[in-house]
C-alpha cells in the first residue's frame, strides 16, 4: 500500500482541512532542525527547498534559523493558510517537477509528506536540484503508543479513519524502498522524543486535520464525543493533555 499513496489525491486531499493543518499540526523539535542544519555552514547563506511545506510549519523553523527556504507547495489552500515569514517564499510545484535549476540549493526538506510522493521521481528530480555537497533531510513525527493516553487517542483515530492512516511500519518501508535507489548515499537516521500539550480544542483539532478523519455529519459527531470522554479521562491540574511523539530524522548526502 505504501508505494501507491501518492496515486491518493495527495495534491488536493486535504484542502478543507487546511485551516485545521494550519492551527492544530503538532511542530517538530529544535534538535531535529539543528541535525538537519548541522554541518552545513552558516545558514544565512544557505537556500533551503522543503517539499510538501503544507502551512509552513517547517519551513518557518528553518527560516528562524537564518535559512532562505522556499516552501514548494501543490496546494493553494495550504499556501494561502500559511502564516508568512520574510525568508519563507511559497512555490506551486510538486515534489517530482519542482521547476528549480540544476544544482541551485543546499538543503532539501520533506517534513510530514514523503509517504505522499512518487519516491523514485522526487529522489531522482531531488538529485538534479541539489548541490554536490547539499543534503536530503526527511522528517516525521509518529504518536508513540508506549504512552497510554497516546494509544488510547491512536485508537480513536483508526477507528474513525475513513481510508487506512499512514502508519510508521509503512513510513519505514517507504524509507527502506527510497535508500534502494542509487540517487542518494550515507543515509543515517536518529530518533527524537517530543509531545505536543493540547487542550480539548487542541485535541479536536489536532484529530480534525488529518485528511481521512470524517468531520461532519454524525460520524464527525462520534468522534468529537469519544475526544472528549478522552480528554476529561486524561486533562490534568492545567487543563491539558500530551499527545507523545517520536520524531524520526532521516539524513543524506547527494550520490553524485
Amino acid at each position: 500500500m505504501e508505494e501507491f499513496l501518492y496515486k491518493m489525491n495527495p495534491l488536493t486531499r486535504f484542502s478543507d482541512r487546511a485551516s485545521y493543518y494550519a492551527k492544530y499540526r503538532p511542530s517538530y523539535p529544535d534538535e531535529a532542525i539543528t541535525m538537519v542544519l548541522e554541518g552545513l555552514g552558516n545558514t544565512s547563506e544557505l537556500i533551503a527547498v522543503d517539499i510538501g511545506a503544507g502551512t509552513g510549519i517547517s519551513s518557518r523553523l528553518l527560516a528562524e534559523r537564518g535559512v532562505k527556504v522556499l516552501a514548494v507547495e501543490p496546494n493553494p489552500q495550504m499556501r494561502e493558510t500559511a502564516t508568512p515569514h520574510p525568508l519563507v517564499e511559497f512555490r506551486e510545484a510538486t515534489a517530482e517537477n519542482t521547476n528549480l535549476g540544476d544544482n541551485s540549493v543546499d538543503l532539501v526538506t520533506a517534513f510530514q509528506a514523503f509517504h505522499w510522493f512518487n519516491p523514485e521521481l522526487t529522489l531522482k528530480e531531488f538529485n538534479r536540484i541539489l548541490k554536490p555537497s547539499g543534503r536530503l533531510g526527511i522528517v516525521w513525527n509518529h504518536r508513540n503508543r508506549n504512552d497510554q493516553f497516546t494509544q488510547e487517542y491512536s485508537q480513536i483515530f483508526k477507528n474513525a479513519a475513513k481510508d487506512p492512516p499512514v502508519e510508521k511500519e509503512k513510513r519505514k518501508r517507504v524509507m527502506d524502498r527510497a535508500q534502494s535507489y542509487s540517487y542518494f548515499t550515507n543515509w543515517r537516521y536518529q530518533a527524537i522524543a517530543s509531545q505536543q500539550i493540547l487542550d480539548l480544542e487542541g485535541l479536536i483539532g489536532r484529530t480534525q486535520s488529518a485528511s481521512y478523519i470524517p468531520t461532519e455529519g454524525e460520524a464527525g459527531q462520534q468522534i468529537i464525543t469519544e475526544l472528549e470522554a478522552l480528554f476529561q479521562r486524561w486533562v490534568d491540574a492545567q487543563g491539558f493533555v500530551h499527545l507523545i511523539y517520536r520524531t524520526d530524522v532521516y539524513l543524506a548526502d547527494v550520490n553524485l
